[in-house]
């Protein structure tokens, strides 16, 4: 029987030098997974890399696992409050200006570490953090529909929660990949061509009149 994995903290740090401690231990598991691979991560290796003792790693986590899902925790809240800043900010602007800043900060969301967010990307079923990322897209999704609601009168498509869904999931992939799979498309002036092409796609299908549907034609 496989054994089941321990993936919550031991305690939490409430001195200044536990807090020292936990924070060390993170910042290491973080450079040994984009260094070395979840695989050849160990215990012992980030306990080494953090200067702590193996005992003291033990006192705040009971495994490796529980140390990535921490990381994990700590990355998406990190990307969870870039999102929410700017999100919030441009809720009363246009929709042109809304869509290029939300496209914006999708990017650099994803900046948030990138060589960090693709191995923690692969890491996520395994440390059992799925409810949490699904957590974090429902609150995008909210923001988004928010700003949708207030600007009802400057859109056409008819179902507010489909099109939260449909823009949420569009920017989220496409600016995914570009961070981490096509950098090079970021670089100089390829990023406002890519900012500028995927703000007119979220603007398109935002006010793409019903009309223009074949299938709502007599």
């Amino acid at each position: 029987m496989a054994r089941k994995l321990e993936t919550s903290p031991r305690k939490s740090a409430s001195q200044e030098r536990s807090r020292l401690t936990v924070d060390a231990l993170l910042e290491a598991t973080a450079r040994v997974l984009i260094k070395e691979g979840y695989d050849r991560a160990s215990t012992n290796r980030i306990a080494e890399v953090a200067g702590v003792s193996i005992g003291s790693l033990y006192q705040y986590f009971p495994s490796k696992e529980a140390l990535v899902a921490a990381v994990i925790d700590r990355h998406m809240q990190e990307v969870s409050q870039v999102t929410r800043n700017a999100l919030v900010k441009v809720l009363a602007r246009p929709i042109e200006v809304a869509a290029r800043e939300f496209v914006s900060v999708a990017i650099d969301a994803h900046r948030v570490n990138p060589k960090l967010h693709g191995v923690l990307a692969e890491q996520i079923p395994r440390v059992g953090r799925l409810e949490n990322i699904e957590a974090n897209i429902r609150e995008g999704y909210a923001l988004v529909r928010a700003y949708l609601e207030a600007h009802r009168d400057e859109i056409d498509v008819p179902d507010l929660d489909l099109a939260a869904f449909v823009l949420v999931t569009v920017v989220e992939a496409l600016t995914h990949a570009a961070v981490l799979r096509r950098p090079d498309i970021l670089a100089d002036d390829k990023a406002r061509r890519f900012v500028d092409d995927v703000t007119r796609l979220v603007v398109g299908y935002l006010r793409t009149s019903r009309t223009d549907d074949p299938e709502a034609k007599p």
